[in-house]
């Protein structure tokens, strides 16, 4: 071994030899336990973060602790390439608008984007280590994939299960497209409540609202049953101001006595809760903001005008008119679009969905069949599902997506279906291969596109190749283990669940494992979209290491968010630098070592030995668990203090000086040094695999015969036997402590002698005592050693 590890040279080297080699391809043909994994595949709509380093990393050493587990990997990696952030990544960066373009030369200008980030992407997975098996890629824009996505909407439609309808939905008037209510986030912004005068038999009523823009699609005033101000009132018509037409006066519960007037006004539609009193109350819909966000231009006052301007202007008006009261500020929360961050509006529109709302106790008990890791993020889960208000819609106006495999009948309206032998089919370059049973043969292609979650919550399908001759869906279904950030509970898990339910009856997965967020500063997650994110991931592995990164995203225990500063790297970097040093002391010392158990392993060798086993079995089971940073860190207090602190200092006498402590005793030291060290590389390979392969290659390979550490197994096997040797190395770990502390206190050398070391120990410890009496004295630099028998440990210097 280097004296110095080139991180930069062997990081290449090892990443190269693993695809040349197959080492984590999956193998098709043998009957070994599958481990299948359910990555999300991260969305083309701009360049990876630390954030993206931090999740991914943490599956992906799942991913390595599975195989060398004995386990069968199956872990594809795929792309979410299709949808409205791709769009809104090419409109960025080329500088256009969708609309402004004929679709087809748009769409080519996303396949070209996409095909280049996908390749960064993929590069920057391979050089973080990615043990994934790149025969299994997927895009979720390819023919394969459209296929599946197909196939799969038309067997819900064809079963009732997505269907079309007219109705209020949420509409994101920046993007001009329908979205789902998964899609909303909650934002704080500051506006006017406007107290405006409605006129019944001559009576002014007043009525608090944010929205007087809306006054137009004013359908009908609301009052608590219970509200005695307005009992009188019930039933009969209010004037609405400025435009002079009646609206009735009716009650519901949900109106509140506290906020406001207690009078609320209906209009189509301002918030969730119009769209639930105009379906309940059966009220007419009056058209007021477009889809591209202004007003029609029939409202009187206003029209054309965009929402915040056309509030101003009425709030103007009736401001002169006499008709504004008084307005307050106050904070108010709005719906916002995840994907632009602006206000969303509800209008009437055409789109197909689908059922949710109908099933939602089977989805509630679904969670309660999977394992939730950490268990507590499966209450995010239920409460989504629980709130749910709105069937999910799955079309989207937009242009780069799947299309949905139909037409209309230009003479009845009816959708025609693709047949499955068309797909994957554009209705907008094809025609039905069939007429309509009213025997109409023009068509009307469906021009909206899946959303692409629609297509991405089909993973498990997409990896186990549903529906086609390869179809592995009754080997692969449930997958293992989901990985996924909290962030898309309510979208990505709970998608999958209900198509996967649906189209195979089966639960999507066994485990799913959530992580959390990286945070640029307290508070603020670290996205593409607010560019918070400093240096590249590319950068900080060419400043650092990719080993360097991996280990810092596993020191967090699982589904916590945490801050990241490259300060951190540095203790990474320590920590490869003692991994080299210790690795290569031990292997200076392992030149003439022959490979043959000894005849008998002094104490501290034992102890060692059976520590690690210990170490391993406590790693295995936080892992099992998925608490990656938990197992980390079992294995670091093994390495820094028990290994590199006490073991190595124990023993670095019996090695240097065979003629003073004996042959046999320093080949005992040999075999613990060969095993632990194999052993401890082997558990850290799932962290750090760049480094512990180099180290493998370099000295283990040509003894164990395995091409790749990452093919070996871990070693679990404990034979504690009584117990009696653990805790006599734990025993002697406090003596050797005592002393360095002692020598601390009187600003002493720790190579200064002492004249004697009194120790009281228990009874059963006092074989193994006097066989490790040369190695303490060589550690402690004590003179004479005396000792006497008690149940409780005791340690004295002279």
């Amino acid at each position: 071994m280097n004296k110095k590890y080139n991180a930069e040279e062997a990081e290449k080297k090892w990443q190269k030899y693993w695809q040349q080699n197959n080492i984590y391809k999956y193998d098709f043909n043998i009957s070994k336990q599958t481990f299948s994994i359910d990555t999300p595949p991260p969305t083309i709509s701009g360049s990876l973060h630390i954030g993206h380093i931090f999740s991914y990393t943490q599956a992906e050493m799942i991913a390595r602790f599975q195989r060398m587990q004995g386990k069968n990997v199956f872990y594809p990696f795929g792309f979410d390439d299709n949808g409205l952030p791709t769009e809104r990544l090419v409109e960025k960066e080329e500088k256009i608008r969708a609309a402004s373009l004929p679709r087809s030369e748009f769409i080519e200008k996303c396949l070209d984007t996409t095909q280049k980030y996908e390749q960064e992407f993929k590069e920057l997975w391979m050089a973080m280590g990615f043990s994934v098996d790149w025969d299994l890629q997927y895009s979720t824009i390819n023919s394969r994939v459209q296929t599946i996505s197909q196939k799969a909407f038309l067997d819900m439609a064809k079963a009732g299960k997505a269907y079309i309808k007219e109705s209020p939905v949420l509409w994101c008037t920046t993007c001009q497209t329908s979205i789902a209510q998964a899609e909303l986030e909650s934002k704080d912004i500051e506006t006017t409540f406007n107290y405006i005068p409605f006129v019944v038999e001559g009576e002014e009523l007043i009525v608090a609202t944010t929205r007087p823009e809306l006054l137009y699609g004013c359908v009908c005033l609301f009052v608590n049953p219970e509200d005695e101000r307005y009992e009188k009132y019930v039933g009969k018509a209010a004037r609405v101001p400025l435009y002079n037409y009646e609206i009735p006066i009716l009650t519901d519960e949900k109106v509140s006595l506290d906020k406001g007037t207690g009078l609320v006004m209906c209009a189509t539609f301002g918030d969730t809760t119009d769209v639930e009193w105009y379906e309940k109350h059966e009220l007419k819909y009056k058209k007021v903001i477009r889809p591209d966000g202004k007003l029609y231009d029939d409202v009187p006052f206003i029209g054309g005008l965009k929402v915040i301007a056309a509030r101003e202007k009425i709030i103007k008006l009736l401001n002169e008119r006499g008709l504004l009261k008084k307005n307050e500020t106050l904070t108010h929360t709005v719906s916002i679009h995840e994907r632009c961050g602006r206000p969303i509006e509800i209008i009437n529109s055409k789109q197909w969905y689908i059922d949710i709302l109908s099933e939602k106790e089977k989805y509630l008990k679904a969670a309660d069949e999977i394992n939730w890791y950490p268990s507590y993020m499966k209450s995010k889960y239920i409460n989504w599902v629980e709130n749910l208000k709105w069937d999910w819609c799955i079309s989207r106006q937009r242009y780069f997506g799947i299309p949905f495999p139909l037409w209309y009948c230009s003479k009845c309206g009816k959708p025609i279906y693709a047949e499955e032998e068309e797909l994957p089919v554009n209705p907008m370059e094809s025609k039905p291969i069939k007429t309509c049973t009213c025997g109409s043969s023009k068509f009307v292609p469906e021009t909206a596109v899946l959303d692409t979650w629609a297509t991405s919550s089909l993973s498990p399908l997409i990896n186990s190749k549903w529906n086609s001759e390869e179809d592995m869906h009754n080997k692969l279904i449930p997958m293992s283990m989901r990985t996924q950030a909290h962030e898309i509970i309510r979208t990505w898990a709970f998608y999958t669940i209900v198509r996967s339910l649906f189209h195979t009856g089966k639960l999507p997965w066994r485990d799913i494992m959530i992580c959390g967020f990286v945070l640029a500063k307290k508070g603020e997650k670290i996205s593409k979209s607010k560019n918070n994110a400093g240096s590249s991931p590319k950068q900080l592995i060419e400043r650092h290491s990719a080993d360097a990164l991996r280990y810092w995203a596993a020191g967090a225990k699982l589904g916590t968010d945490t801050m990241f500063s490259e300060e951190e790297l540095k203790l990474s970097r320590r920590f490869l630098t003692k991994l080299w040093n210790a690795a290569s002391f031990c292997i200076i010392h392992l030149q003439d070592y022959n490979g043959n158990k000894p005849e008998e392993l002094l104490p501290i060798d034992r102890w060692i030995i059976d520590r690690i086993k210990q170490v391993e079995e406590a790693a295995a089971e936080s892992l099992k668990h998925y608490e990656i940073g938990i197992a980390k860190h079992t294995i670091d207090d093994f390495f820094w203090q028990d290994f590199c602190d006490d073991y190595l200092e124990i023993v670095k006498d019996r090695l240097y000086k065979p003629e003073v402590h004996g042959e046999k005793e320093r080949y005992s030291a040999q075999y613990a040094l060969y095993n632990v060290l194999l052993e401890l590389l082997k558990l850290y390979a799932i962290y750090v695999p760049h480094i512990t392969e180099e180290i493998y290659q370099s000295y283990f390979k040509q003894f164990e015969k395995v091409n790749s550490i990452h093919s070996m197994i871990w070693n679990m096997s404990p034979n504690y036997g009584d117990g009696s040797i653990l805790q006599f190395g734990e025993h002697i770990k406090i003596i050797i402590n005592e002393v360095r502390r002692y020598k601390s206190e009187k600003n002493l050398s720790l190579k200064d002698r002492i004249e004697t070391l009194k120790l009281q120990i228990p009874e059963s410890e006092g074989l193994y005592l006097t066989k490790t009496i040369k190695d303490i004295k060589a550690c402690t630099w004590a003179e004479n050693i005396e000792f006497e028998f008690n149940d409780e440990l005791s340690v004295k210097l002279y």
